[in-house]
């Protein structure tokens, strides 16, 4: 079975040694792919992948409340639009660390914009992940850097440079 580690952006590469400290273990036999930011860079990407892979998704998310620098292990995603309200399904994740040190545990809420205000509380905001989940791939995890407290500016400045 193929493994993969997600990540939207090359220059967030460097997470994945944090997770590693963190939780642990090592992801040295896992294959890197870069998908882009977004809904469309994700499904071009990930759409020739075999689904019985199992992908590991990492990367920066701002969140309103959760301090700058943690890391939250996603439980399950859905999309954020809230000016309207209509059905649908909240997407379940896979837990990945269960067999490594836990870490806290929150629902990501993916957009298609760099989310500045909420009243989403003990949550991650990020722009990828309910589009890789809607691609059903039966094992997706997801770990989540908070970089900013819904800050534009703050997320630019701890990522350096990535666009």
């Amino acid at each position: 079975m193929k493994r993969y580690i997600l990540l939207a952006e090359e220059g967030e590469r460097s997470l994945i040694s944090e997770v590693e400290q963190s939780l642990g273990c090592s992801l040295q036999d896992w294959q890197v792919l870069i998908t882009g930011v977004g809904a469309i860079n994700v499904i071009r990407t990930l759409a020739p992948l075999d689904r019985d892979a199992e992908l590991l998704n990492i990367g920066y998310a701002g969140s309103a409340n959760f301090e700058i620098g943690s890391l939250i292990e996603v439980t399950e995603v859905r999309l954020n639009h809230p000016n309207v309200t209509y059905p649908e399904p909240a997407l379940p994740l896979t837990p990945y660390t269960i067999h490594h040190t836990p870490l806290p545990q929150a629902i990501c809420y993916s957009n298609c914009d760099f989310v500045l205000q909420s009243d989403y509380r003990d949550c991650v905001f990020d722009m990828e992940l309910a589009f890789i989940a809607s691609l059903g791939f039966k094992r997706l995890s997801s770990i989540k850097h908070v970089s900013d407290n819904l800050s534009l500016h703050a997320y630019h400045e701890l990522t350096n440079g990535v666009e």
